[in-house]
């Protein structure tokens, strides 16, 4: 028979190019937990990438990159799983409210929603957000070899560390009812500026203060682009 993955000629159980099982394992509840635990594995899982996350986030980064993908997560799977986490953190804490403000009299304008929208969903914004620190980093560090999609897939893993340390907080304030989240946002800003700065040469001083400026315009670029977008709705909708 044929491999119904890869057409090719099976006489075994497995395809012999590509790996595929002959006869799929139905999805049952035991299949479910199989795949939860593969994810949350210490080993080459969710926790273990963490771990490296925090302790050496520069080297296991570049190592992902250009030696080993199958030590870490996959950065789209982390982000996503991050970003899960925190939306589920903050629907039963609400502690977004703390950091993520925005107030405007004209709640019909677009520029209103798109902005209520953030505050509402920071978790998924924050990826959108990582395409424009993307752009300027790659401008700051253009002497080095690293292209656009690469350091996305930097960011991935270090937003996806900023969610999970903003979900901490949360959860903290949450159950303590003190107000933590401010430190939350200088914290996550903190490990950003970091890991980026070491992800490029952590002996020098200078990639530090450049992963700032990547990171803070970012943001802004991100903010001023999400107005002008909704002024232009605005002014379209209107004629």
């Amino acid at each position: 028979m044929n491999c119904k993955n890869c057409n090719n000629e099976v006489n075994l159980n497995y395809c012999p190019n590509c790996g595929q099982p002959v006869n799929l394992e139905r999805i049952n509840g035991h299949y479910i937990i199989h795949e939860i635990e593969h994810v949350l594995h210490f080993e080459r899982g969710i926790l273990y990438t963490i771990k490296e996350l925090i302790t050496n986030p520069a080297q296991n980064i570049r190592n992902y990159l250009t030696e080993n993908r199958n030590r870490l997560v996959k950065p789209i799977i982390f982000i996503i799983v991050t970003s899960l986490i925190y939306s589920l953190c903050n629907s039963f804490f609400h502690f977004e409210d703390g950091y993520v403000n925005y107030s405007d009299d004209n709640t019909k304008s677009a520029t209103s929603a798109i902005f209520k929208w953030v505050q509402g969903h920071y978790g998924y914004a924050n990826i959108i957000m990582g395409i424009f620190i993307a752009l300027w980093t790659k401008l700051f560090f253009r002497k080095h070899t690293f292209n656009i999609f690469e350091i996305l897939i930097l960011l991935c893993f270090v937003m996806g560390m900023g969610m999970l340390i903003y979900s901490v907080f949360g959860i903290i304030q949450g159950l303590t009812h003190f107000s933590l989240m401010q430190f939350a946002a200088i914290s996550g800003f903190v490990y950003t500026t970091w890991a980026i700065g070491q992800f490029y040469e952590k002996g020098k001083i200078i990639n530090y203060v450049k992963a700032f400026f990547a990171y803070i315009l970012g943001l802004l670029t991100f903010t001023l682009t999400a107005i002008l977008l909704g002024t232009l709705i605005d002014l379209i909708t209107k004629h």
